[in-house]
């Protein structure tokens, strides 16, 4: 199950407990939330892997853990996307599209139009727009070129209400 937005976990950035802000993103219609947090003891982290599921599991939503490589890829250039789409990988994520505040150090932004190309290279590789793409105008650009739906992270962990939010760019 793969849906329009991707909601990426960062509790360094939120605003409120983690537990609070994937609430409130899945009461604004996420489905799909990868849990980061590798930092954490495995032992907290699989509480709290068990408690976002349970949460998902009440809309039918589904969580992935970050470092599971064959549920998705995380990419940031063409060969990346290639790779991805050859180990079957069930979706990508290229980041980043536009400037962002949560992982300035991956380089410059791609931009849309390598988005779209890149995104034409493998068509049957579902690829999720990654990176500042943080209003409905950025969402609905990066669906024009071509990606399969957005993926966020830092703008739902610091906004004021993670639920609006999520349910403005899923309008988009």
């Amino acid at each position: 199950m793969v849906t329009g937005l991707i909601l990426f976990t960062d509790r360094k950035q939120a605003h409120r407990p983690l537990d609070e802000v994937v609430n409130r993103a899945i009461d604004g219609g996420a489905r799909l939330v990868v849990l980061g947090e590798e930092d954490l003891p495995a032992g907290e982290r699989a509480d709290l892997a068990a408690r976002l599921r349970s949460m998902l599991d009440g809309v039918k939503g589904r969580l992935v853990l970050a470092e599971d490589t064959t549920a998705f890829r995380k990419c940031h250039d063409l060969d990346d996307l290639v790779a991805a789409a050859g180990a079957k990988a069930g979706f990508a994520t290229l980041s980043p599209i536009f400037p962002t505040r949560s992982k300035p150090g991956y380089g410059p932004p791609l931009g849309l139009a390598a988005l779209a190309r890149m995104s034409m290279v493998v068509p049957r590789l579902p690829v999720y727009a990654l990176g500042g793409v943080d209003t409905p105008g950025r969402v609905r650009d990066c669906l024009d070129e071509g990606a399969s739906g957005v993926a966020v992270m830092g703008a739902v962990m610091r906004a004021e209400d993670p639920a609006r939010f999520v349910k403005e760019l899923m309008t988009a």
